[in-house]
């Protein structure tokens, strides 16, 4: 009886936790399909016409205030180049601590995961001096333009990407490595040819966990872009459109559940990949 009552208690906190955290987004989606007189009136009242929602939907993407499009497209250049990165380097350099049996390969891991515990909020102004003194030593520009968010992105997703690869590769057998050294493979042959397609299972669950974080970062972007750059993630669009037009809440709903829609397909598309790469990863 006791066991009953207790599996119907956590049943009921799951229920309790899942519809509160559905009811931001739920609340977001109804209001997109009204008015603004309806959003500020009847908050919680189902919409009497959803096709509303696309029409606010047009107005947001035409519109020359929010650079909804422009805006879209630097978020998709961002968030592949970001993951293009958190994927290629993090393999190689787990590969070669996995392959380099030394004390310093295992000193260079340890500070690698330590690293996934210093909190982003201590080193976000040295970064942006750091930023600053790279431009002024060797005149490369890293503030307010792409390349300077992807390595930030980089250096910030380095750790996790290092400590999942790390643990995968160790149970690749390296008897396929010296096959392949033996029949003339150079290293970059072996690495590319042999050890990289075997991490599908991680490039995925490292391709989403970071694809998520990076699409909906605000921080970050704010620091790195600044605000009124031409190049502006979607997370910063809607903020500057929010403070400028604070009334407009129709709108403002509107525009982000157009940016939370990409990465919900993308998530629901290849969520069995997160717990495969894990499981993969943790087991291996």
């Amino acid at each position: 009886m006791i066991r009953v009552l207790r599996r119907h208690a956590l049943e009921a906190i799951m229920v309790f936790l899942l519809i509160a955290y559905l009811y931001p987004f739920v609340i977001v989606t109804i209001n997109s399909a009204k008015d603004a007189f309806s959003v500020t009136q009847f908050p919680m009242r189902l919409p009497e016409n959803w096709g509303q929602i696309l029409v606010n939907m047009e107005t947001i993407w035409t519109s020359q205030n929010i650079r909804y499009s422009s805006s879209f497209l630097s978020s998709v250049l961002i968030t592949a180049f970001s993951l293009v990165a958190v994927t290629i380097f993090p393999a190689m350099a787990g590969w070669v601590l996995v392959r380099t049996k030394t004390r310093t390969s295992q000193i260079l891991f340890l500070l690698f995961v330590a690293a996934m515990v210093i909190p982003f909020q201590i080193v976000m102004f040295p970064l942006i001096s750091w930023f600053r003194t790279i431009f002024q030593v060797i005149g490369i520009r890293l503030l307010r333009t792409y390349l300077g968010i992807v390595l930030a992105y980089l250096g910030f997703g380095l750790s996790l990407s290092v400590f999942m690869y790390h643990g995968f590769i160790k149970a690749i057998p390296f008897e396929l490595e010296e096959a392949s050294i033996i029949d003339g493979a150079s290293l970059p042959e072996v690495f590319f040819r042999i050890i990289f397609p075997l991490l599908t299972p991680v490039h995925a669950t490292i391709a989403i966990l970071h694809g998520i974080w990076i699409w909906n970062d605000f921080l970050l972007p704010l620091l790195v872009l600044g605000k009124g750059n031409r190049i502006q993630t979607l997370p910063l669009a809607v903020a500057n459109f929010a403070g400028a037009y604070v009334k407009q809440w129709d709108l403002i709903l509107t525009a982000i559940l157009m940016a939370m829609i990409p990465v919900i397909v993308f998530f629901f598309a290849a969520q069995k990949k997160i717990i495969k790469g894990m499981v993969a990863g943790s087991i291996k």
